[in-house]
């Protein structure tokens, strides 16, 4: 009897020999909706990688394919070589994942829970729970408190310890500061830092701009669509515009008059940003909106990560496609 051939599925990529993250056309529905369209990506091993963008932009839905707890609708991933269809065991069992919805038990104390997440990854080393406790910043009185009864901040970097105890290449951490005060976010971050630095590879989401400078290289996103790819300096060198920063009274007027005219206006406290392209002289276009307000300064500035990513949203409104940088 003769065999018909089949089809043999694309090989995964060699384990560690290429990106440590790579996806073609990955789209995923829920019922009518797209909660992510069409996602080309690649994150290089040992940078931090941000996916950047509003609630609801996509961020989660990305993450959840990724980690392989989410099948793709259409098109393909790989994390760490491994198809996230195909493979999925392989994927969980190289990644770290620190979800958006807390991940620690909070009737047990930081220590149990690193014992529980160190028997589900089939028993960790007591030297290596004390290497990542110090690396994270944990105590020996946080190790004994109950998650409960932690500060927002030590939860965090507990849940960052459960995900990375394993020692896994890649760490995917969903909106990780959420909550955090500012000297808590710093501290994050610069933990992130050292972890990359040792070689691990962070693919971290986000909503707030001055964390996504943080990161090497960001994908600004949207409607669950990648507007944009590159790191955060190339990404507002390639807007090409300045911020015309207005500071008049009454400025509620001068704020409406602006939007109107210029949708990507910002208001930065009571200071309005105008984003301008080409050479425009800011006072002549200006004009319009300041016609009876008093004006007490009016000056050029460079975009902030902010202004860049509303100008790469009305860009790509505009033209309908994306931009690789």
């Amino acid at each position: 009897m003769t065999r018909t051939p089949t089809a043999q599925p694309e090989p995964p990529l060699e384990a560690h020999s290429g990106p440590a993250v790579r996806t073609r056309g990955l789209t995923r529905r829920f019922k009518r909706q797209t909660a992510l369209d069409d996602v080309d990506l690649e994150v290089q091993p040992g940078e931090i990688f941000g996916l950047v963008g509003p609630n609801g932009a996509g961020k989660t839905t990305l993450l959840r394919l990724l980690c392989a707890i989410l099948r793709p609708s259409r098109g393909r991933a790989w994390v760490l070589g491994h198809d996230v269809a195909t493979d999925p065991g392989a994927v969980q069992r190289e990644i770290g994942y620190m979800s958006q919805a807390f991940s620690l038990y909070q009737e047990l104390t930081v220590a149990e829970n690193l014992r529980f997440y160190g028997d589900i990854y089939g028993g960790v080393p007591a030297s290596r729970q004390h290497e990542v406790c110090s690396t994270v910043g944990l105590s020996t009185a946080d190790l004994a408190t109950l998650v409960a009864e932690l500060p927002t901040g030590v939860r965090q970097r507990a849940a960052l310890a459960a995900a990375a105890l394993h020692g896994p290449q890649l760490l995917f951490l969903d909106e990780p500061t959420s909550g955090v005060d500012p000297a808590g976010r710093r501290d994050f971050w610069a933990l992130m830092h050292r972890l990359a630095a040792d070689g691990t590879t962070i693919l971290v989401s986000t909503h707030v701009m001055t964390e996504a400078e943080r990161c090497d290289r960001v994908a600004l996103m949207a409607a669950g669509k990648v507007l944009a790819v590159g790191s955060p300096a190339s990404l507002r060198a390639a807007t090409g515009i300045a911020v015309a920063v207005v500071d008049a009274e009454p400025w509620q007027r001068v704020y409406e008059e602006a939007k109107t005219r210029w949708p990507a206006v910002t208001l930065h406290g009571q200071s309005v940003h105008v984003p301008i392209e080409g050479s425009a002289d800011p006072e002549v276009l200006l004009a319009p909106a300041l016609a009876g307000a008093r004006v007490r300064s009016l000056r050029l500035v460079e975009p902030t990560f902010e202004d860049a990513f509303v100008w790469y949203i009305r860009s790509t409104t505009r033209t309908g496609s994306s931009l690789r940088r």
